[in-house]
Parts: C-alpha cells; structure tokens; sequence
C-alpha cells in the first residue's frame, strides 16, 4: 500500500542544485514524483537530474531560473508545462547567509573595533539576504501556486531554520529573513485555507554546509570553531543533522497523510529547541 500516494505528482524544488534540496528532490523522486529543480546554477540543476533519472529511473527536469526574477520562473514553469504538466508541489529551498550581513563578535562590550559589530554590518548585505530568502520564497509561491489554485489541489512547503524561533548571534539578517517566512508561512496557509493549497515549513536545526562552514570550521586546523562546540552543547542529540533526516518531515507535508496540517513549522534539530542548556 502507497500511503503516501504522491506518485506521478508535478514538484518543483528551488535551490535544488544545492546539498539539502537536492536530497529533498531525490526522495521526492524515489517515490514517483516527477521532480522539477529549480536552481541558478544550470549545471548543477541538470546534474541532480541526472542522478535522479539513474537511480530511480523517473524522468526529472533541470532548469536555470532566477527565484528573484518572476519572468525566468515563469519561463521555467512553461518548460515544466510542455513536459509533466500543472505544479502540484512546491518546495522554497533557496536561501542563505552572507558575510556581509553577520557580525565578527558575539557580544558587544564596547571597546570593539565598530566594524566588528553591529555598526559594521552592511545594508546591503541585508538586503541580499532578505531577498534571497523571503522574496526567494514570495515570489515562487506566486508563480506556482496558480497552477494548484486553478486545480484546487496542491502543497507548498518553506524551508526556514531553527534561527526563526532563537536567533542566533552574529548572523542578524539571516535568523529575521528566517523569521519572515514563518510569518509568512503562516499567512499564506490562511489566505489558500479555502482553495485546497496547503502551505507548511521544515526548520532545520544545524547541519554542516558550504554556507555555514566559515562560521563553524576552523581554516587553519580544520577543528570545530568555538561556536560550533557551543551548537553541538545545545543539540541534545550532540551531533549535526544530515540532508537525508529532513527528507521524512517533508514527504509527510507533501502527502495526504497531513491533509489536514497547514500552516506549521516543524523543527528537525535533535532536540536544540527542546533544551535549556541544563
């Protein structure tokens, strides 16, 4: 018995060229969805593709687009019409930090050099930051969504963070740009709660990634920066996450097994939100 019945669906993954989204379209893909990834790289949106039509033997689709350019995503959703059809699932896994956006120190004391605290941090930074988490989730939404409203059937999934609910020091704009899209999340479940959209959100707890690695990988030595031993002393299970652990919450939003679950965000952390630090 398929208990998930998700096969021969139309899913769409944005930044599903990258390490945790691309594990996210393949588990879509092993169970017969018809997986669409969406990411800036072409190449490495064709590769996952690739992979996927290999191992599972599904017909996948890398596209190239733009989540903060709605006529390349609109482009992108004519090819994914010429050749699956109507979107039925819509993950919003673009997003990241940046250098700029996130403080040298911790805690302030006053006798900093600016530039290494709050003052130093760049507005542009923020701003793409910003933009490339929450309108990177706004804008698909509006894209592919028509295809679920014009069907009254559909699924949309928002990749957030465990920085939504504590922000993290040092990285400003990221835990708020994270923040917006729980609140968004929760918005755009009530606005779709009558049209058969269903709207959700995974927050990953801390899981090593290119993104993160500059804060959490000492250059030099290669060990576990001070702040990383303070993420591992606060997840009770004492370890990273893996992409592949954030694969079952999202099969269980996309399927008819939460039919009647919207407008949430489910932590994946090891227990980091669970936990007092005592």
């Amino acid at each position: 018995m398929d208990i998930l019945n998700i096969k021969d669906k139309v899913a769409v993954v944005t930044g599903g060229g990258g390490v945790l989204c691309s594990e996210m379209a393949k588990a879509l893909a092993s169970n017969g969805v018809k997986t669409v990834i969406i990411d800036l790289n072409k190449d490495a949106a064709e590769s996952i593709a690739r992979e996927i039509e290999n191992e599972y033997g599904i017909t996948a689709l890398g596209l190239s687009a733009n989540v903060l350019e709605r006529s390349s995503l609109e482009a992108a959703k004519k090819e994914i019409h010429n050749k699956f059809g109507p979107v039925d699932i819509l993950v919003n896994g673009a997003g990241g930090n940046s250098p700029t956006a996130t403080t040298k120190v911790e805690k302030m004391l006053g006798t900093e050099n600016p530039e290494d605290t709050f003052f130093g941090l760049q507005t542009e930074g923020f701003d793409k930051v910003f933009d490339l988490n929450f309108k990177g989730t706004l804008i698909p939404s509006m894209v592919y969504a028509e295809d679920m409203i014009h069907r009254r059937s559909g699924v949309i999934v928002n990749i957030s963070s465990m920085n939504s609910y504590r922000p993290l020091t040092k990285i400003a704009a990221y835990s708020a740009a994270k923040a917006a899209i729980n609140n968004f999340t929760q918005w755009l479940a009530v606005h779709f709660s009558m049209t058969g959209i269903r709207v959700n959100a995974i927050a990953p707890g801390f899981l090593l990634t290119n993104q993160n690695r500059f804060l959490l990988v000492d250059e030099k030595s290669g060990e576990p920066t001070p702040r990383a031993r303070k993420i591992l002393n606060s997840t009770p299970m004492e370890r990273y996450g893996t992409p592949d652990e954030l694969t079952g919450t999202l099969l269980y939003l996309v399927s008819g097994m939460s039919k009647f679950v919207t407008g949430v965000v489910i932590p994946v952390d090891g227990g980091f939100s669970a936990y007092s630090g005592v």
